[in-house]
């Protein structure tokens, strides 16, 4: 069966750079990604050949919201100095060069992460490390529509 998508076209934007660990403010220097992946690969997702950073692609004039992801993950308790939280993923494609590469939307729920919270029309992607990207840049999504709801706000 062939797998539909939806596709959006969003703009590469810059975040906090928590995720990565490139923020110079950061209180995890090796990235939150980093941090989290043993305990998302303990419960059955391994984002391990992802990059250890989000791709952060704003998709106005579009809001989205999760309301089924593959994967949710509740009370993960991925820092001693933090409370847990709730991470859902869902599948998705990035189109860049023409190319399609695998990627995950990348969900930290609002109502339970501390801080570094993004607007509901940013999406952070988990995919490979892609070359030749720059913050204002176009690229493409492919989104599942079992899994997510793209609306004008």
């Amino acid at each position: 069966m062939t797998q539909e998508w939806i596709n959006v076209t969003g703009i590469i934007t810059k975040g906090h750079q928590v995720a990565s660990g490139m923020a110079k403010d950061s209180p995890y220097p090796q990235g939150t990604i980093q941090m989290q992946t043993p305990f998302f690969q303990q419960l059955g997702l391994d984002i391990s050949l992802f990059f250890s950073g989000t791709l952060n692609i704003n998709i106005r004039p579009y809001k989205f919201k999760l309301y089924n992801p593959q994967y949710t993950f509740k009370a993960v308790k991925w820092n001693a100095h933090s409370p847990a939280e709730t991470f859902s993923f869902s599948s998705c494609q990035v189109i860049h060069r023409k190319t399609k590469y695998t990627g995950l939307i990348y969900y930290p729920h609002p109502e339970t992460k501390p801080n570094h919270f993004q607007d509901d029309s940013t999406l952070e992607i988990l995919t490979q490390p892609l070359d030749y990207l720059e913050y204002g840049q176009s690229i493409q999504l492919n989104l599942n529509p079992t899994e997510i709801d793209i609306f004008f706000d």
